[in-house]
C-alpha cells in the first residue's frame, strides 16, 4: 500500500504505497471493466499464447485449508500505521489469515488487540525476490467504507539513494479504496514520482464487480517499461525513462506483499461493515522464455 517500513519479500514487478486523493492524477483513461462472469481459468486461446511466452517460477493455488503454506509465505506482524495512519494490527492467526474453501482469506474484524482495536493480515511470498517477469493474482475485493487492500510489491534492499521508500521503488498492481468503490488504483513511486509531491505515476480502472466477481490483477515488467492489468485488459504503462535511479529504480529484485489494511490514508474507517475479507484464488509469477 504506500509506503515505508516493511519486511522483505518478492518479484519483478508490482504493489501499494501511499494513498492520497491529492496525488491520483490519471495519465490514461480507465477503462470500464464488467464482467458478469467470468470462468476461473482464461480462455485456452490466451492459455495456449501465454504459454509460449512465459515460463511458470512461482504460485500458490491455495488448494490446502488451513495456515497459508510457510514455506511460501511470512507474516508481517505488528500496528503503529505502517507509516499510513492504519488503524489495524497485523496477526498471524487463522482468524486473520487462511486458507478456505480453494482460497486465501485475509479478514479484517473490529477486536481490540494488544494496543490497536482492529484486527487483519499483512504477508509476503517467503526468501523470493523478482526481477522482471509477468505477475498474476486472481481475487475478489471486500467492501464498504475503511477497507484498504492491496496486491504490490516493494523493494526490501536500500540499493539507492539514502532512505528505503521512495528511493528504492514500489509498484502497487492493485489497490482498492473501499470509501470509493469499484475502481481499482495503480500506482508507481519513485525518488522523483511520489504521492507525498503529487508527482506519483497513478491510475485508476473502473472494475465495476470488484466487490462480488474475482479479477486478475496482473503487471508485466521488463527493463524498458511496466504495464498494469485488470482481466488481461493492460491499462497503466510506465516507460523507462533511461535517465537514473530516481526515476527508474526498478533494475533490482522486488518483494510481493498482501495486505487488507483499514483506515488511515484509506478513508474513515466505517466499523459497521467489519469483518470484511480480500479473497485470493491463486498468486502466479513469470518469467519470458
Amino acid at each position: 500500500m504506500k509506503t515505508l517500513p516493511l519486511s522483505a519479500c518478492l518479484l519483478t514487478v508490482l504493489l501499494p504505497v501511499s494513498f492520497s486523493q491529492k496525488s491520483v492524477a490519471t495519465e490514461i483513461p480507465s477503462p470500464v471493466i464488467n464482467k458478469t462472469s467470468f470462468s476461473r481459468r482464461p480462455p485456452l486461446a490466451l492459455k495456449i499464447e501465454k504459454a509460449k511466452q512465459w515460463k511458470l517460477i512461482w504460485s500458490d493455488e491455495f488448494n490446502t485449508p488451513g495456515t497459508p503454506d510457510p514455506k511460501k509465505w511470512e507474516f508481517e506482524l505488528g500496528g503503529g500505521g505502517f507509516g499510513n495512519y492504519e488503524l489495524e494490527h497485523y496477526t498471524d492467526r487463522a482468524k486473520n489469515a487462511r486458507v478456505e474453501d480453494g482460497y486465501l482469506v485475509i479478514e479484517a474484524h473490529k477486536e481490540d488487540f494488544e494496543e490497536d482495536h482492529y484486527t487483519s493480515a499483512r504477508m509476503h511470498i517467503k526468501n523470493a525476490r523478482f526481477k522482471y517477469g509477468r505477475v498474476e493474482v486472481r481475487a475478489k475485493m471486500p467492501s464498504g467504507a475503511g477497507v484498504w487492500p492491496a496486491i504490490w510489491m516493494l523493494a526490501d534492499k536500500q540499493n539507492y539513494g539514502k532512505g528505503l521508500w521512495p528511493d528504492n521503488g514500489e509498484i502497487d498492481i492493485a489497490e482498492y479504496v473501499g470509501r470509493d468503490p469499484n475502481k481499482v488504483l495503480s500506482c508507481y513511486y519513485t525518488k522523483s514520482f511520489n504521492w507525498m509531491d503529487g508527482t506519483g505515476k497513478t491510475s485508476t480502472a473502473d472494475v465495476l464487480n470488484a466487490e462480488t466477481e474475482f479479477h486478475i490483477y496482473g503487471l508485466e515488467w521488463d527493463k524498458d517499461q511496466m504495464t498494469i492489468s485488470v482481466d488481461n485488459n493492460k491499462y497503466h504503462t510506465f516507460k523507462n525513462p533511461h535517465t537514473n535511479w530516481k526515476d527508474w529504480p526498478y533494475d533490482k529484485p522486488f518483494m510481493f506483499i498482501l495486505n487488507l489494511a483499514l483506515g488511515g490514508y484509506g478513508g474513515d474507517m466505517d466499523d459497521t461493515v467489519l469483518p470484511q475479507k480480500m479473497l485470493v484464488d491463486y498468486v502466479r509469477i513469470y518469467q519470458k522464455r
